[in-house]
């Protein structure tokens, strides 16, 4: 059996996964079409003339025909002749059960995603289905599909939506959630399909490691088989195949984050001495003792706050004796103090601090900070304290992704990062056409001397557009800018939804209703990714959706993302780009900045700078921040690397 069909069995074990990396060059990475050998419109065509074949048979010749189909797929893979008679059969069957005719587009996507391909598809075109078609298809060959979806909510809608066709199709559908007991995850990974989020899967399959390196040895877990000391069942049937949803936010934006598989460890006195960081670092003073840097999180002592603090730390005795152990921890209680920001980077709810995504903007229960962090947070908000952990098994997503036998994806956004999708997991990026002709309108870019002006600025906007009967959606970066707008828009009598982290329950209803007449949503990065804004009745004739972002992105990919909902499926829509100097990341533009503020501002408080230079000032600093990520991103896939290496050293010599 090859790679090509990654499934249990005699040849790749009872666990299939990837041992090795695929390695590509730092270039390349683009095509036009899933399979360049071949005429796209021809093979459209042909999968056409398969669907209608399918949909003239009866039902008894249905059944014995996709037995047939399915025994060839299983013995020679889903390439070539079979493929196309196989998306025949998944899209005559999803005209049939769901009353849905996949697009010739939806059909190029399925293609490359069964190439092993990423597919950048824009926002709205039918990705769900899309990824329905090729996971089908997969299924059908028996090989066990993973498909990852950005939220709980999705997996579930997408199951559901889809569990028709697969039923049809004689095909179990699992469902993974964040309260999925044990034995419902190992049932629902069982099924031919299973739907979850990335970080479900990847914490089973934590778990799954943890256990095989407590049996020891693959040669001692075969001999204590033998002597009838079965240890328990694993979650997963291996890494055989992802469909990747949204997939740059986790192959690109969420690649280095660490996925730590702990247990918890009761510790007085860690807790005690998180107290006292604590009330050591309020008794320093910023710029005299120790400088914060906001954006990367770290202190950096003066002299005279290393000879303060080694002043207020004598009487403690113990460890505070020791110059490293009090500069690293009263440092970490520094960063809790002064550079976490409620609101920003974490919120309280129920007496729990929650992290929030710095990519989406969601909370995320369950994650937290390490090196006594969390504990440092926990004791400023005076809320209880979570226990610390001790680490069992930990990986990356772009570790975790690398060990799927076949990997694809797809997002609206791959262009800016295809080098690096390429070189990291071998994938190229496949470029589906639009169906219809866009008729998005952007605006010249714009910027405020301050984030106060910018919200004050849209405030004004909004009514503006308010008054012409069209539906808004403004894009902030934080549930704090959330708020202050909201405050704002409340004062001028703007009737408004708050999409943002604490208002999340009903996160694909509001998204879903903005696109009606006079209706305004303002969204933090969570803006509900996945989830279609149909127009209201009449908002076509006024020029459709209008999207306002204000989020001052370190990629211009992030950018793309919220503009791209509007003017969806052909519809009228516009987008604008406005930003503030006074936020952190544009601070690096040195001088620009400075001249920037100097401009005179015009009627709406915007500052006079030429369209161009925005642009270009943008795109430079929005350059050299993903430049840097990149960079380290490859350093910690190395490290993450050496680190796997040294940990399967040790317990193979155990």
């Amino acid at each position: 059996m090859s790679i090509a069909m990654p499934r249990p069995g005699p040849l790749l074990g009872d666990y299939p996964m990837r041992q090795e990396a695929p390695r590509a060059p730092w270039f390349g990475g683009w095509r036009r079409t899933a399979d360049p050998a071949s005429d796209p419109v021809q093979r459209i065509a042909a999968i056409r003339a398969q669907q209608g074949r399918w949909a003239a048979l009866s039902e008894l010749e249905f059944r014995a025909h996709l037995r047939r189909l399915r025994g060839r797929l299983a013995r020679d893979g889903f390439g070539g002749a079979q493929r196309v008679r196989a998306l025949g059969c998944v899209a005559a069957v999803a005209q049939r059960v769901l009353g849905r005719n996949p697009y010739d587009t939806q059909l190029v996507c399925a293609e490359a995603l069964l190439d092993d391909h990423l597919a950048e598809m824009a926002t709205g075109e039918g990705k769900t289905l899309a990824a329905g078609l090729a996971a089908a298809v997969a299924a059908l060959a028996g090989v066990p599909v993973h498909v990852m979806t950005a939220n709980d909510y999705l997996a579930a809608r997408d199951a559901a939506q889809l569990g028709h066709l697969y039923g049809a199709l004689g095909l179990r559908t699992g469902v993974v959630l964040g309260g999925t007991s044990p034995d419902e995850r190992r049932a629902a990974y069982a099924c031919d399909l299973t739907y979850a989020t990335a970080r479900e899967i990847a914490f089973d399959h934590l778990r799954d490691r943890a256990h095989l390196t407590a049996q020891g040895s693959a040669l001692q877990r075969c001999a204590s088989r033998l002597a009838g000391d079965a240890p328990p069942p694993l979650l997963l049937r291996g890494l055989c195949m992802a469909i990747v949803d949204e997939a740059d936010s986790l192959l690109i934006d969420e690649a280095t984050m660490p996925l730590v598989l702990a247990e918890a460890q009761d510790d007085p006195a860690h807790r005690a001495a998180c107290f006292q960081a604590l009330m050591l670092a309020r008794r320093l003073t910023a710029g005299e003792d120790f400088h914060l840097d906001a954006e990367r999180l770290t202190v950096h002592w003066t002299d005279t706050g290393t000879e303060r603090l080694e002043s207020m730390a004598a009487g403690l005795g113990g460890a505070w004796l020791n110059r490293r152990h009090r500069q690293d921890l009263v440092g970490a209680a520094l960063v809790a103090l002064h550079g976490l920001v409620r609101d920003r980077h974490y919120l309280v709810r129920e007496a729990r601090v929650e992290l929030l995504d710095a990519v989406t903007g969601r909370a995320a229960p369950g994650r937290v900070w390490a090196r006594g962090l969390q504990t440092l947070v926990e004791l400023k908000e005076g809320c209880p304290v979570t226990p610390p952990t001790r680490t069992s098994a930990q990986t990356s997503y772009q570790r975790f992704f690398l060990g799927y036998l076949r990997l694809s994806g797809i997002s609206g956004t791959l262009a800016e990062c295809r080098a690096e999708l390429r070189a990291v997991y071998g994938r190229r990026i496949v470029a589906v056409p639009l169906r219809c002709p866009s008729q998005r309108v952007v605006a010249a870019p714009r910027v405020f001397a301050t984030g106060r002006a910018r919200a004050e600025a849209v405030s004004a906007r909004v009514q503006v557009l308010l008054a012409q009967g069209r539906p808004v959606l403004v894009g902030v970066d934080t549930v704090a800018e959330a708020q202050g707008l909201s405050g704002l828009l409340t004062a001028a009598g703007v009737d408004h939804q708050v999409l943002d982290a604490q208002h999340d329950a009903d996160e694909a209803a509001v998204v879903a209703m903005a696109g009606q007449a006079g209706s305004v949503t303002v969204a933090t990065r969570m803006a509900g990714r996945g989830t279609d804004i149909e127009l209201g009745a009449g908002v076509v004739a006024r020029g459709g959706l209008h999207v306002l972002c204000c989020q001052d992105n370190p990629s211009a990919r992030l950018d793309r993302q919220l503009v791209g909902r509007a003017a969806r499926q052909g519809d009228p829509g516009s987008a604008e780009v406005w930003s503030a100097l006074d936020v952190s990341i544009w601070q690096s533009g040195g001088a620009s900045v400075g001249w920037m503020r100097r401009r005179q501002q015009d009627g709406q408080g915007a500052l006079a700078v030429p369209a161009a230079v925005v642009r270009m000032w943008c795109g430079w600093l929005q350059g050299a921040h993903e430049h840097q990520g990149m960079r380290q991103r490859r350093r910690l896939l190395e490290q993450d690397k050496t680190w796997q290496t040294q940990l399967d050293f040790t317990h193979l010599h155990a």
